[in-house]
């Protein structure tokens, strides 16, 4: 199974509608090829998880990668795993807000990395732990809706 951790910047900032409806069209295709993951949103950042079949994990980038939407697309961590980390959420969300940015920067060490820092930052493996301690909160607080 792969995993692909990314982020990404929206070309134009996202209305609460717009994300639903792309958590939507997301969930549908997500389900139809086996996909599963975590999508935060912030001020125009998207930092989204992927994991599944590889070839499946692969197409869904190169939408993303095509979607006018998105741009300066980062990938940050390619990995093969043995089992998923969101193994029943399609594609779980989260909408983050600056109160909940604030509250985050104090539980997760290096959480501003994750979104707006990570493409400047020299050290992979801090990027990772950072990405690892963000999604075990992810995983504690989210509800996994389908």
């Amino acid at each position: 199974m792969l995993s692909i951790v990314y982020t990404s910047t929206a070309v134009d900032l996202f209305t609460e509608a717009d994300l639903i409806a792309l958590l939507t069209t997301s969930r549908r295709n997500n389900a139809e090829t086996l996909v599963t993951g975590m999508l935060l949103y912030r001020e125009g950042r998207f930092l989204q998880v992927l994991e599944g079949p590889a070839m499946s994990v692969r197409e869904r980038m190169s939408a993303i990668i095509e979607d006018t939407r998105h741009r300066a697309i980062r990938i940050l961590v390619e990995d093969t795993a043995e089992q998923r980390q969101f193994p029943d959420w399609t594609m779980a969300y989260e909408s983050i807000s600056p109160i909940m940015s604030h509250e985050l920067s104090d539980e997760v060490p290096g959480y501003e990395r994750t979104f707006a820092d990570a493409d400047s930052d020299p050290d992979p493996a801090r990027t990772i732990r950072t990405l690892q301690k963000l999604i075990r909160w992810f995983q504690e607080r989210a509800i996994p809706l389908r």
